[in-house]
């Protein structure tokens, strides 16, 4: 890369589909308005963001880039508010 990077990793119901629909298509001239890549990317070759594109790549990427350095965390609300 060429400039800092910011990982994270989002957990969630439809977490992969909630975030990719976030980013927005990898072309940023294709990407629908009001989407990061739209509304920030300049061109492909300078791409701002990355989205899995499915669980199991996200398994994969998560465990390049954090290891076994992720932590669990759980609001209170979550078992009154999402089904199991």
């Amino acid at each position: 890369t060429s400039a800092p990077v910011v990982a994270m990793v989002v957990e969630g119901t439809n977490a992969v589909a909630s975030v990719r629909q976030m980013v927005g298509a990898t072309k940023p001239g294709e990407a629908a308005p009001g989407t990061i890549r739209a509304d920030y990317g300049l061109e492909i070759g300078r791409n701002l963001v990355h989205a899995s594109d499915k669980v199991e790549t996200a398994v994969r990427e998560i465990a390049l880039w954090f290891g076994e350095d992720l932590v669990g965390w759980q609001r209170a609300e979550d078992p009154w508010v999402f089904e199991e």
